[in-house]
This record gives C-alpha cells, sequence and structure tokens, in this order.
C-alpha cells in the first residue's frame, strides 16, 4: 500500500504524469470543466472535501512553479484566498523555490484550464475557490 498522503490512484498518476510546466486546477464544485479536459471529481458533497484539503495533500506530491488564481479572489473570497497565499509561502520554503502567483480574470481563468491536464473537483462551495498549479522541476 502507497504511504504518502495521496492515496487517490488518478491524482496520483497525474503528478506523477507532469513535466515542467504542465498544469493541473484544482476547483471548487462548480467551475465549468471543459469537455476535452480529464476531470478527477473528489466531491461527495458540499464542502467535502474542501478546496484546501485538496491543494494540501496535491502539493505534498507535486513540485510548484506557478500558481493562477482568478483576481475575483481576493474580492468575494478573502478568506480563502489569504489562507491559499499562506499555503503557497510555506510550500516555497519546504521546496526551496520562488513561487510565482498570477492573476488574472475568471474568465481568462476558465479559458486557461483548457491547457490543463486536469481538472481535480473538490466539493468546495464557495466563490472563486480554483487555483491553476504550475508543475516545477525538482532539480
Amino acid at each position: 500500500m502507497k504511504k504518502g498522503l495521496l492515496l487517490n490512484a488518478d491524482v496520483s498518476a497525474l503528478i506523477s504524469r507532469l513535466g515542467h510546466t504542465d498544469e493541473i486546477v484544482i476547483a471548487d464544485a462548480g467551475l465549468p470543466i471543459p469537455v476535452a479536459t480529464a476531470r478527477i471529481d473528489l466531491a461527495l458533497t458540499q464542502g467535502v472535501p474542501g478546496f484546501l484539503q485538496v491543494f494540501d495533500v496535491v502539493t505534498s506530491e507535486m513540485q510548484v512553479e506557478r500558481a493562477i488564481i482568478a483576481s475575483e479572489m481576493a474580492a468575494h473570497n478573502s478568506a480563502l484566498h489569504q489562507a491559499l497565499l499562506t499555503r503557497l509561502s510555506r510550500l516555497e520554503q519546504s521546496q526551496g523555490n520562488t513561487i510565482g502567483i498570477d492573476y488574472i480574470s475568471h474568465q481568462a481563468f476558465k479559458t486557461q484550464t483548457t491547457h490543463s491536464r486536469a481538472v481535480i473537483r473538490s466539493g468546495e462551495c464557495s466563490p472563486f475557490a480554483n487555483v491553476i498549479l504550475c508543475s516545477g522541476v525538482t532539480f
């Protein structure tokens, strides 16, 4: 049996296949997912699992170089936005690299998801609870 935090086979396989600059999305329950983009649906019920829970487990195994966030998150979900920034800062420290953060409109964010390897759908039901993570390298 796998020993690490990440037990979901689909998410684990996704991360193991990422190359430098590949993108994945961690999404709330309402983000539209493009038909051609792989969907890994973790949502069980409203709020389960939460966005930050999924973020924590995914980033425990993924090297992150850059994060893309909808600019609306800061104004419309400020507590979650601050928690995400705190986690990204901690991730920088544990990985030993700088994580770039880009803000784009929510409309541009939805368009950007078409370039992602997959969207991991959480059960989060708060506004703009989405992030695109860009894969880095460990060397």
